[in-house]
């Protein structure tokens, strides 16, 4: 093989990042006429797994003809743990996401926000941040790494046929997509100055009430009420800020539904993953919404999906996140017989939820008026359950239970059955109505974890 390489720019003059650019340029040309070849040949695009073998091969091949140069050169040849190094970040560049995958390989990470290339900011699980390096060299490579995640994205979703399209450019500035491993990207461009992006990543994505418990989450009390809750087919809505571990405990409240039950989830972009785990799930129809073609056609919003997800037969319907108008649908599905809904909702606190509610409803198309809209919500939501985090930020805990008991013309009647206490985490407040307490006793919950919570020490929180 012609070497690519010449001997008048040493390994040593910039580093492992310069000889990783350079393999990575020679190895991306040559994969481009491989490909290229392949489509033209076979009339298909080249398999996923042929081309990441294909790939390996080549990062092989390129540095071996690096190091054939530097000997011919008379400079040593690169030590073989500086070789496994470039050989990885090249891979890394070409088959991973770049320079982002060292922050997705960190399991302390939790959060990672870019304001360009090279204004890189994480946040880690124990909630301390920090900037750390550039995940690019140019704003240019920061946006092809994006497009070319957005592309493996929608071929994984379609299993590598028919990919959706995923489109990130002036004219389709904002991008939101699931990564392989389950993180969720949101990337913008054109409106900013600089291409911006971040990632939520998501430690738990298979959790129970149990393991919540042992995080500090959820008390014993809390747990046992929330799992009767499901089991007595209570419909729950999940309230917190951004990062407060809304979808993490709506996974833990799915994980109490029994197996046979057949669930219907509705998300902006693929998170949950219901789907994920069999065993626990095993009939699971997972909906997405999409964004209009390039002929500014085929756009599919969540209140679509809700319609089309109640033609399913669900035994419940979960909502990864409300956001707009498909609060109507959901409210009037909640209130008609599917009972044992789940959904999630930004808001700052349990009672907020209502007001968040009543924007959306008359920001809809049906532009319903708020007494109307709070009748709806006394007649579906029976408890809102809010997240938050400990006075002194290191920790998400539950904060809030509200029970829904009906509907006073411009306002929703509510019983804070757990508040929170001056450290955030929520304890005993008003006694629940002779309703709920019936229906959770009904769903496995002994009444008597409330008094013991009381009188215990910290109320029920060790």
């Amino acid at each position: 093989m012609t070497s690519p390489f010449q001997p008048d720019a040493p390994a040593s003059e910039g580093g492992e990042v310069t000889v990783a650019r350079r393999i990575r340029r020679d190895v991306a040309e040559r994969l481009t006429r491989a490909t290229r070849a392949h489509e033209a040949v076979a009339g298909s695009p080249m398999p996923a797994d042929e081309r990441a073998a294909a790939t390996r091969r080549l990062i092989t091949e390129a540095l071996d003809a690096y190091a054939t140069a530097e000997m011919n050169a008379g400079r040593p040849p690169l030590r073989p743990d500086v070789e496994s190094r470039v050989g990885r970040a090249v891979a890394d560049m070409l088959l991973g996401a770049g320079g982002l995958q060292p922050l997705l390989a960190d399991e302390r990470v939790e959060e990672v926000n870019a304001n360009g290339c090279d204004q890189v900011f994480v946040r880690y699980t124990d909630g301390h941040r920090a900037q750390v390096g550039p995940i690019a060299d140019s704003d240019a490579e920061m946006v092809e790494l994006i497009r070319r995640l957005a592309a493996d994205a929608g071929r994984a979703e379609s299993g590598g046929e028919g990919a959706e399209e995923r489109r990130w450019d002036r004219a389709a500035p904002v991008l939101n997509l699931q990564l392989a491993d389950g993180s969720r990207l949101h990337a913008i461009m054109s409106v900013t100055r600089r291409p911006a992006l971040s990632i939520r990543r998501h430690g738990y994505v298979k959790v129970t009430l149990a393991d919540l418990e042992q995080l500090g989450t959820v008390n014993l009390v809390l747990r046992e009420l929330l799992a009767a809750a499901v089991r007595a087919r209570l419909n729950v809505l999940i309230a917190g800020r951004t990062g407060a571990g809304k979808t993490t405990l709506l996974r833990a409240l799915a994980s109490a539904i029994p197996p046979h039950e057949r669930l219907v989830t509705i998300e902006d972009t693929y998170e949950l993953a219901l789907d994920a785990d069999k065993a626990i799930h095993p009939d699971v129809v997972p909906l997405q919404s999409r964004e209009a073609n390039v002929e500014g056609e085929g756009v599919i919003d969540m209140s679509m999906l809700f319609r089309s997800g109640l033609r399913m037969s669900p035994d419940r319907v979960i909502v990864g996140e409300i956001r707009g108008h498909e609060v109507i649908p959901m409210l009037n599905a909640m209130s008609q017989g599917n009972d044992g809904s789940l959904g999630t909702i930004h808001a700052s606190s349990s009672a907020g939820t209502f007001n968040k509610l009543v924007l959306y409803a008359a920001q809809a198309p049906q532009r319903l008026d708020p007494a109307t809209t709070n009748l709806l919500v006394a007649e579906a939501v029976h408890l809102v359950v809010h997240l938050g985090f400990t006075d002194h930020g290191s920790g998400r805990v539950l904060t809030s239970v509200r029970e829904v008991v009906g509907a006073d013309g411009l306002a929703v009647s509510s019983n804070e059955i757990f508040r929170p206490a001056r450290d955030g985490r929520a304890v005993p407040g008003a006694p629940p109505s002779v309703g709920l307490l019936s229906a959770l006793t009904k769903g496995g919950f002994d009444p008597e974890l409330i008094d013991e919570a009381r009188t215990a020490p910290g109320e029920g929180w060790r």
